[in-house]
């Protein structure tokens, strides 16, 4: 399986869940999640049966991540997010501050904890009832660097003539 394919376990909104693989971009095509199960078959599901799908490192039982919100504000630079199931779940993520990565169908989002086995997660926006942002995280502006020592030249070596 080449590179470009990334492990994916898709849970539905009726609790089901399908393994596969999909293609690390455009992998929703006219309101389908198009993906290659692990029987080999190719697959579209639509996307407003899809509760999450979660981008994984392997193929696991527990695909739901442990952590659903972080423990302290996060420190790496994007929005961090609410997220707010139809059916009632909660969960905290982060998604990149650039609107150009924001999809029409719905939002790619990192979790609360990157060491686990899911890297990253799709959120259709139809399982969503709400989404908050908690906080714009980004370069400290507010803090002053050092600033650079001035530079004195050629430093004379052997005496001065």
């Amino acid at each position: 399986m080449p590179s470009t394919h990334k492990k994916v376990i898709v849970r539905k909104l009726d609790r089901d869940t399908v393994n596969g693989y999909v293609a690390s971009a455009n992998f929703v095509v006219e309101g389908k999640l198009e993906m290659l199960n692990t029987a080999g078959n190719v697959v579209a599901v639509d996307l407003r049966e899809i509760k999450i799908v979660y981008f994984v490192r392997e193929f696991a039982e527990a695909s739901a991540p442990q952590r659903k919100t972080f423990a302290n504000r996060p420190r790496t630079e994007g929005l961090w997010v609410r997220l707010k199931f139809k059916d009632g779940e909660v969960m905290e993520g982060l998604m990149p501050n650039d609107l150009t990565q924001v999809t029409g169908e719905g939002f790619l989002v990192n979790p609360p904890d990157l060491r686990a086995n899911t890297q990253r997660m799709f959120v259709p926006r139809t399982a969503l009832a709400g989404l908050t942002v908690l906080g714009v995280i980004g370069i400290g502006r507010g803090r002053k660097r050092k600033a650079a020592a001035a530079d004195v030249g050629q430093v004379p070596m052997f005496g001065s003539e």
